[in-house]
């Protein structure tokens, strides 16, 4: 099944609030995890042209590469290791305006300025991280966090 995307809002605030129905509809009937995320990565990138975007997929003990949109990744991260592995150990959204300020940060890609990890929580655990990296400093705030934890919340295991 095909589908499209389309947001003609400009802000952010709105471009979200014009993309969640969408992704509501996009991956609402489709049962399999995987291939709702691949979807979600896609959709966002798109609307945001973020430099990359992924879920890493907890593991044992580690977090595991899933799905992306974007360069080359880290294959494995572990827990309480750079952004992704701590927002994992403290199951919190962690927005970081300079990775590069960041004690610990894990450059996978040089190119990458600040970011957004936001856990994906089932049954109180998390089973997930959607990670979220752009090419410049400070782009993440408070409207990405909300309107992201809001998406991930649309997956179903």
């Amino acid at each position: 099944m095909s589908e499209a995307i389309s947001v003609s809002a400009t802000d952010k605030r709105s471009k979200y609030e014009e993309l969640f129905p969408q992704l509501v509809s996009l991956i609402g009937s489709e049962s399999d995890t995987i291939a709702n995320m691949a979807n979600l990565c896609a959709a966002l990138k798109d609307t945001f042209n973020f430099l990359w975007i992924g879920f890493y997929i907890v593991k044992v003990d580690q977090l595991v590469l899933g799905p992306f949109q974007g360069p080359i990744a880290c294959t494995r991260i572990g827990f309480g290791k750079g952004v992704c592995g701590t927002a994992w150990k403290n199951s919190k959204t962690l927005v970081v305006p300079d990775v590069n300020a960041f004690p610990g940060h894990i450059a996978c890609s040089s190119l990458s300025k600040s970011e957004i990890v936001v856990p994906v929580i089932d049954n109180e655990k998390v089973i997930a991280v959607l990670d979220v990296d752009s090419d410049q400093e400070a782009f993440f705030d408070e409207i990405d966090a909300q309107y992201l934890e809001k998406i991930v919340r649309l997956l179903k295991f």
